[in-house]
């Protein structure tokens, strides 16, 4: 992970320092609970909650003990014994390494999730914001690219809240799903540490207990929240694409921030670029790139194996991270979004009223002629201004096909027609307030 796109707070969830201070923290409640059942002595449990709490592991200091073990849970237990002393000899009773890898994890993706939660809620904030700013601003609807029929600016901005919703209602169930906790031992039988100290250990740490633990946290867990992220990521991309297109020359709707100072182009000093949201782009390949080796990780050899390892000590800091910066990065560029009501109104009127064609079809059909007679007079009107010929509401004027009144053909050409259910919409998006 690279500091250009990280935040502090996402960063430190997965720094040696955090990792070292949740795996003592396992080993020290599950000794808690140990001594409890007269498993350990109780004046050992205290010592290393002692010794131990408040205490700095060196992470240098831990390399150079697995140089020797090649073994990193093992040189984490003897640099913490170097630090309690004697007592340490109860620390992991019936415990494996994946008991204490495992449930780290768990707790790091739990509080990462929180993280992206919050992120969630300040893009939701912000749509919110702006689509009510603009709920009746005009701007023109796209298909395939090219005009449609008019929408407004705020029911573009709404249409994303609603997604975003929905990103958070994922978030919300892959941190439930990931949040497990297991300490069942080699195996996952129990055989030599209580299921008790599993659910205390769980209770202490945030996190449910794993039903059927066969030495690892099952990975279908992880691979369906790599895929949560991955879908988040994308609806991230979604909005960026919009506001990228938005902010094309010929286009000029709507653009991304420009800060005084700001600089667009070392060549060119006219410049000004989405690079915001051409990052954004970026930064959610990356965290989709993560899904693929989580859907692999699913099938590990009978009770467990290690190929989902190596795998996770990246995906994990690296999706989370991304993710959380990229929800952040999106935020910022929806509250300072420069919008061009302006621009969007002369884009619609750019074709001279063809975005109207299919109400004065529908006009056309009514008043009694076929919808194939219908559909073909109007379109090779609207042929005619594609070519530059004229506008369309003459060319149908003139057509003796077009039986309609020229006031009714010139009502049919109302803009506030195509917004008369905006406020349907927005209901079922914010509520009734």
């Amino acid at each position: 992970m690279i500091t250009r796109y990280s935040r502090p707070a996402a960063a430190a969830i997965w720094s040696q320092e955090t990792k070292y201070k949740i795996w003592f923290e396992i080993e020290a409640h599950a000794a808690t609970k140990m001594a409890e059942l007269g498993v350990i002595p109780q004046d050992a449990a205290d010592a290393i909650w002692a010794k131990g709490k408040d205490a700095t592991f060196d992470a240098d200091r831990i390399d150079e003990i697995e140089r020797t073990t090649k073994h990193d849970v093992i040189a984490f237990l003897t640099h913490v014994a170097e630090i309690v002393g004697d007592e340490a000899r109860f620390l992991h009773q019936g415990m494996t390494s994946s008991d204490v890898l495992d449930t780290c994890f768990a707790v790091q993706l739990a509080r990462s999730s929180d993280l992206l939660i919050d992120g969630v809620d300040r893009v939701l904030a912000a749509l919110e914001t702006r689509a009510k700013e603009h709920k009746y601003t005009p701007t023109v609807g796209r298909s395939h690219g090219i005009h449609a029929e008019p929408v407004t600016f705020g029911l573009k901005l709404a249409g994303y809240h609603a997604e975003f919703q929905r990103a958070k209602r994922r978030l919300i169930t892959a941190k439930e799903e990931i949040a497990t906790c297991a300490i069942s031992g080699a195996v996952g039988t129990f055989a030599n540490v209580d299921p008790a100290v599993e659910q205390y250990v769980a209770d202490k740490m945030g996190l449910q207990v794993e039903p059927v633990s066969t030495q690892v946290i099952p990975r279908d867990r992880h691979a369906a929240f790599f895929a949560a992220l991955g879908v988040v990521a994308s609806s991230v991309e979604r909005l960026a694409i919009e506001i990228r297109h938005l902010q094309r020359t010929e286009v000029l709707e709507a653009e991304e921030f420009f800060d005084k100072g700001q600089k667009g182009s070392s060549a060119m000093p006219h410049k000004r670029n989405p690079i915001l949201t051409e990052n954004l782009t970026g930064l959610a390949r990356l965290v989709r790139s993560a899904v693929t080796p989580a859907m692999e990780n699913v099938a590990l050899w009978h009770e467990r194996d290690i190929s989902h390892s190596s795998v996770e000590r990246g995906i994990g800091p690296d999706a989370t991270i991304h993710l959380d910066f990229a929800l952040q990065r999106l935020a910022n560029v929806v509250e300072r979004l420069n919008v061009y009501p302006e621009n969007m109104q002369a884009n619609i009127d750019r074709l001279g009223g063809l975005v109207h064609s299919q109400r004065v079809m529908l006009a056309l059909t009514q008043a009694g002629i076929s919808r194939e007679a219908a559909y073909a007079a109007v379109q090779e009107n609207a042929m005619k201004v594609w070519r530059g010929e004229g506008a369309f509401l003459d060319f149908l004027k003139a057509d003796e096909r077009v039986t309609l009144p020229a006031e009714q053909l010139e009502a049919l050409f109302d803009l506030g027609y195509h917004t008369k259910n905006v406020d349907v919409v927005f209901k079922r998006v914010f509520g009734d307030d």
